[in-house]
């Protein structure tokens, strides 16, 4: 482990990306390290780029954690328009191109997982490593459902004008609440995720979040195109799987054949292992970085 006290405190970031202001948490090498490679870190669904403080602490690359659009302090998308999975991918293109980054390592927990499949199997140029914690390619939808789940998200999107936020009269409410969101969450990661994921409203406290992220999507992969992707990816790979999250479940497991020369992880865990057991996580993390930083420089 490395002195976490030299990165307990990120640095707010703020990118102008196609009409909207992303916002993100950076934490900067040490000096000894300022100069690595850095990493891109992606957030799952409804988290936030806090997800990414506990591996902060053990992780000695330079990090860059995004708040995805519509979580944490990013913008939403403008009202009115429907909003997909692969609209974060051309966000995370913007801004890498803004820090200047040729090329990266990029992390992603779960949907952010998703997104980093996606964007490394497009942009293999730019990707040297890619880490992913709990997911393996973004949910799909089975050709024969698609027009189902259309009809669904229409009707999904025209009763979200009645709908409100649940408000809370006290943040140990909101932090109580989030713990039992999916995959649970212990009350530490529940508390630093609602921190930044939480806003004073009249009467309390409310989520930040876009509330049409909770919508059904309106247009999903098959899971012939997820798979399309999957073998696109070209930089060297580390899939952690939590032995209690979704990997654990055999969620992903026959996804792994499409990801050649993968390094697979099992660790004891939930859906948000890298957060309730960042030290484990991180040790197998800089493993991998450290045995592929040969390949990069080469």
């Amino acid at each position: 482990a490395t002195d976490g006290s030299l990165r307990m405190n990120a640095i707010e970031r703020k990118f102008s990306v196609y009409g909207q202001t992303l916002s993100a948490l950076e934490w900067p090498g040490r000096d000894d390290d300022e100069t690595a490679e850095p990493v891109l870190e992606l957030h799952g669904w409804l988290d936030n780029a806090a997800s990414f403080s506990p591996l902060s602490t053990y992780l000695k690359r330079p990090l860059l954690a995004l708040d995805v659009s519509g979580h944490g302090h990013s913008d939403h998308r403008p009202d009115g328009v429907v909003t997909h999975l692969v609209d974060h991918v051309r966000d995370v293109l913007a801004v890498v191109d803004q820090l200047g980054w040729e090329r990266f390592t990029l992390m992603g927990h779960s949907m952010g997982a998703g997104i980093a499949c996606l964007f490394a199997a497009a942009c293999p140029e730019r990707v040297s490593r890619l880490v992913l914690i709990e997911g393996l390619g973004p949910p799909s939808t089975d050709g024969k459902d698609v027009a189902t789940n259309l009809r669904k998200a229409l009707d999904d999107s025209a009763s979200l004008a009645g709908k409100r936020k649940p408000v809370y009269a006290r943040v140990d409410d909101a932090i109580e609440a989030r713990t039992k969101g999916f995959g649970g969450l212990n009350h530490e990661a529940s508390a630093l995720l609602s921190e930044r994921g939480l806003m004073p409203v009249e009467g309390g406290w409310t989520w930040r979040a876009d509330s049409r992220l909770r919508l059904t999507s309106f247009l999903r992969l098959t899971e012939e195109q997820v798979e399309g992707f999957i073998r696109a990816i070209k930089a060297p790979t580390c899939l952690i799987i939590g032995e209690q999250g979704m990997g654990g479940n055999g969620m992903f497991d026959h996804r792994l054949g499409w990801l050649e020369g993968a390094s697979i992880v099992r660790l004891p865990g939930r859906h948000h292992l890298h957060m309730e057991a960042p030290e484990s996580v991180a040790a197998s993390i800089n493993d991998f970085l450290c045995a592929t930083d040969a390949i990069i420089e080469d």
